[in-house]
């Protein structure tokens, strides 16, 4: 074998055997749902579920969140049962849910959803004059409106040992629009993102 064929032979079988092994090792892509997802829940960690957020921040969110949107497998989430479960606020932007410039929420933010049984319920614990933990809870009735949209009309808040009946004015829509085996996300008829990762069965 003369010197330039074998030049001409690895010229072409070295480039090959790369590219094969690049294919069969190549990383996750930096758009696949699972790398999105981790994106995602690194941002919402390090911006303490946005509530530290800046601008910048808010808006590459929202960016990865719609593009995650977009790798939904599970479009008739209200009747799927991954979506009953006892969910963990990891983001939002709610100023209302987060707290901003109010008393803080202490440890997590939790969503009960039992959608056969039309049920749901937020619960957390809230630390008055900077000493107080106080357990909040809101439970409602969830109504479905399409495939993967809810009315929601809340019914009772409790805090503490206290019970409060809710008017009927106080009511809203929750959209699902993104599910899978641990990870939800949903929009608000506000304008407001949720992401949140699954945190136990039902009881």
């Amino acid at each position: 074998m003369n010197s330039t064929f074998l030049l001409l032979l690895l010229a072409i079988t070295v480039p090959t055997a790369t590219a094969l092994f690049n294919l069969f090792n190549k990383p996750a892509s930096s758009g696949s749902p699972a790398a999105l997802k981790a994106r995602i829940l690194a941002q919402a960690t390090k911006t303490q579920r946005g509530l530290t957020e800046t601008a910048e921040e808010k808006e590459e969110m929202a960016k990865m969140f719609a593009e995650l949107e977009q790798k939904n497998k599970v479009k008739k989430s209200l009747s799927s049962p991954l979506v009953n479960a006892v969910w963990y606020l990891q983001y939002t932007t709610s100023d209302t849910i987060l707290g901003r410039g109010g008393s803080p929420r202490v440890g997590p933010i939790l969503q009960t959803i039992d959608a056969p049984n039309g049920f749901a319920q937020n619960s957390e614990t809230v630390r008055y004059l900077g000493f107080l933990d106080v357990p909040r809870a809101v439970t409602a009735a969830i109504t479905p409106m399409t495939e993967s949209k809810c009315a929601v009309q809340f019914q009772q808040f409790t805090i503490g040992p206290l019970k409060i009946k809710c008017p009927p004015s106080f009511k809203g829509e929750l959209d699902v629009t993104y599910l899978d085996e641990d990870l939800r996300l949903s929009r608000g008829d506000k304008g407001n993102i949720f992401v949140l990762t699954r945190y136990a069965d039902l009881p």
